[in-house]
């Protein structure tokens, strides 16, 4: 069995709330589906970077983001925000 299973990871960021993105979900195989599945759901934007994925698995639900991924992880809020606004989404 060499199939790599699906792994997930899903960012939170409340601008007047958190000092930094946090993790807010994540798992592999089914776990990871039914967290993509959701997403899709709920329309949110949903960018695939294995290798980020990877070093967001490691930290705790509910855990900050550490610095040196300040720039990475802003790059993909900037992915969200374009896709926001090119479907007429508000952020909130």
């Amino acid at each position: 069995m060499n199939e790599k299973r699906k792994k997930a990871v899903a960012l939170s960021y409340e601008q007047n709330m958190d000092d930094a993105p946090r993790v807010i979900a994540s798992g592999k195989g089914l776990l990871a589906e039914e967290i993509i599945e959701r997403a899709e759901e709920h329309n949110v934007p949903i960018l695939a970077d294995p290798s980020l994925v990877e070093v967001l698995a490691e930290l705790n639900i509910n855990e900050q983001i550490p610095e040196e991924l300040f720039q990475v992880v802003s790059e993909v809020f900037a992915f969200i925000y374009r896709a926001d606004k090119q479907t007429g989404k508000e952020n909130k």
